[in-house]
């Protein structure tokens, strides 16, 4: 397959890397167009008031400077190049994007935006222990590129209806430790934590994000309880974000 890679940990990330070659060993055809700086959870933001620079390397790689994820799969697939690509594959993300991190995600947002330009798409995170967002001691970033690999003869069989993607998170394990894969639904975690005021060196009060929230829907069926229990999660997404079951009573309350 022609494989058109991106993430949102930057261009020098070693999960990207890792998967990249792990696709080419395998014999696809991968071309790796990249932010140059990590952009985590920077959602589906396009850069429209500020040009966008590129540069490429000598193995046909691109990395796009202070660029998005979407950026750059826009780029790659409206004109920067000409490559009839069969495949977008985000990731691999250096920690979860489980339940409601998929608003925010970088990594899912760089598979939509492939999904949105009629490709088929995956997004491919590691999870670290208890589905943390964040990646600590040994990293097992071959085992989600070998659950890559073999998730790829069904998207070559075309599993993949219009505007899908797949949201593929797997245990931070050795691959031989794996229980399996398993079809998902979202999750949901608790509100994030309240933010944190520091004063930086020069006086000037500076604020931080606080952690995600923990999960609350993790039960079974769910993305957080087969990372739980030692499985790869798949989690069928779309970009469709009406609420069909609201719409009856609306149509009722408006007429």
């Amino acid at each position: 397959m022609n494989i058109l890679m991106s993430n949102d940990d930057g261009f020098h990330a070693t999960g990207i890397q890792i998967l990249a070659k792990t696709l080419r060993e395998a014999g696809h055809n991968v071309t790796v167009v990249a932010p140059d700086r990590n952009r985590s959870a920077a959602s589906s933001c396009l850069t429209l008031v500020d040009p966008l620079r590129v540069f490429r390397f000598e193995n046909g790689d691109y990395t796009i400077i202070a660029g998005t994820p979407a950026d750059c799969v826009h780029l790659a697939l409206n004109g920067l190049l000409d490559t009839p690509f069969d495949l977008v594959v985000s990731g691999i993300n250096h920690g979860a994007n489980l339940g409601d991190d998929v608003v925010y995600s970088g990594t899912v947002a760089a598979a939509l935006e492939g999904r949105h330009l009629h490709l088929p798409s995956l997004a491919v995170s590691l999870v670290g222990q208890h589905g943390a967002s964040y990646l600590a001691g040994e990293c097992h970033f071959d085992t989600a590129a070998q659950a890559v690999l073999a998730i790829l003869p069904k998207i070559q069989a075309g599993l993949l209806p219009a505007q899908h993607i797949l949201n593929i998170n797997v245990p931070n394990l050795p691959y031989s430790q794996l229980k399996g894969m398993q079809i998902t639904r979202l999750g949901r975690r608790s509100p994030a934590a309240q933010i944190v005021k520091q004063q930086d060196p020069r006086g000037s009060t500076v604020y931080w994000i606080g952690e995600n929230g923990k999960p609350v829907e993790a039960g079974e069926g769910t993305d957080f309880y087969a990372i739980e229990h030692g499985y790869v999660s798949i989690t069928p997404l779309q970009a469709d974000m009406t609420a069909h079951t609201s719409l009856n009573a609306l149509n009722k309350a408006f007429q």
